[in-house]
C-alpha cells in the first residue's frame, strides 16, 4: 500500500545519529532521530525536542573539555572534588557527538527555529555546496481530506545499527571514524488515524495514530499512500486499558507460576500538517503543496 510512497519520501528523509557516554564511563550509547528536508535551500523539519537534544551537545562537551583542562596535574581526590563541583557524576552525560547522515556535503552552521507552542522545529543548513537528499515533499493543502479511519505511514530511523565511532582512549574523547557502518536502515510504521488533537481553544494541532511512533522516528514525516505529507511524528503516549491481571496462575515450561500484567495501548501523536505549513510560512520557507 505504501511501497511507492515510502520510496518517494525516503529521498528527503534523513537520520540524525548521536553517540554519548556518562562521566567516568567507557560505555558508548547510540541514539537516533529523524528529520526531513523541505526544499533544496537546506531547510528541514524535525521535532522541537530533537532540536533541543542536538543543541545541548555543545554545552555538554564544553563542560567536559573544561574539566579535562582543569584536572590536569591533579591527584585522584582533587579530580573527584572538581567533578563534584562541576556537577559531573556517573549519572551525568559527559560527552555527546551528533552527526547528520547523508544530508549535505558540508555544514558551516545550523540555524534552529523552535515553535513556541508545539513540538516542531525548523533547521536551516548553511555552507553546503551539494545536497545529498533528493526530491521535495508535497504537503497536503486540503487537510480536511485527512479523516479518522484513514491509513497513514511514518518513516524514521529507530533501532540504530551504525558503528562508525570509537572512544579514543589516548585522548579520552568520543569521535566519529571513517570505518564501520555509517548508516542505519529506515523503518516505516503504518497506523490508522484514530482522533484529532486539539488545544483549549479548539484548534486542531495534532493527529493520533493507532500504533506507536518508535524511538528514533521522532521528526519523521507522516504521509498518505500517495506520499503527501500530512504531519510529523512527535511522541507516543501510553493509555492504561484496565485489563489488569494480578496473581494469575499459568502453566509455563511445565510449572505453575503466578503472573501480573497491566495492559497499555501505545498511540503515536503527530504534528498536524496545517501547523507545519503555518510555521513555514511564518519563517518565509518555500515548500510545495498538493
Amino acid at each position: 500500500m505504501f511501497v511507492e510512497a515510502i520510496q518517494k519520501v525516503a529521498g528527503f528523509t534523513r537520520a540524525i545519529h548521536s553517540i554519548s557516554r556518562n562521566f567516568g564511563s567507557q560505555k558508548v550509547d547510540r541514539g537516533a532521530a529523524t528529520l526531513f528536508f523541505v526544499n533544496q535551500d537546506g531547510w528541514a523539519l524535525t521535532c522541537k525536542h530533537v532540536a533541543q537534544w542536538i543543541t545541548q551537545a555543545d554545552a555538554i562537551n564544553k563542560k567536559f573539555a573544561l574539566f579535562q583542562q582543569e584536572s590536569q596535574g591533579l591527584n585522584t581526590g582533587q579530580q573527584k572534588a572538581l567533578a563534584k563541583k562541576m556537577g559531573l557524576d556517573e549519572s551525568t552525560t559527559a560527552e555527546m557527538r551528533v552527526t547528520f547522515v547523508d544530508c549535505v556535503d558540508q555544514i558551516t552552521n545550523i540555524h534552529f527555529h523552535l515553535h513556541p507552542d508545539y513540538d516542531l522545529a525548523l533547521l536551516k543548513f548553511d555552507g553546503f555546496q551539494q545536497a545529498l537528499f533528493s526530491g521535495n515533499p508535497v504537503f497536503l493543502n486540503d487537510h480536511h481530506r485527512v479523516q479518522p479511519g484513514q491509513q497513514l505511514c511514518r518513516l524514521g530511523f529507530p533501532f540504530p545499527e551504525f558503528s562508525n565511532f570509537q572512544l579514543n582512549v589516548a585522548n579520552n574523547q568520543l569521535e566519529w571514524t571513517s570505518t564501520g557502518q555509517p548508516q542505519s536502515p529506515r523503518f516505516p510504521m503504518d497506523g490508522m488515524l484514530t482522533r484529532f488533537l486539539g488545544d483549549q481553544n479548539g484548534k486542531i494541532h495534532g493527529l493520533e495514530l493507532s500504533t506507536p511512533g518508535l524511538r528514533g522516528q521522532s521528526g519523521g514525516p507522516l504521509f498518505d499512500d500517495s506520499g503527501r505529507i500530512v504531519g510529523m511524528q512527535s511522541r507516543t503516549k501510553h493509555l492504561h486499558l484496565g485489563f489488569d491481571i494480578e496473581d494469575k496462575e499459568v502453566v509455563a515450561h511445565g510449572k505453575i507460576k503466578k503472573v501480573n500484567d497491566y495492559a497499555f495501548i501505545h498511540l503515536g501523536e503527530c504534528i498536524h500538517v496545517s501547523v507545519i505549513m503555518e510555521f513555514m510560512r511564518k519563517h518565509g520557507v518555500s515548500f510545495e503543496e498538493g
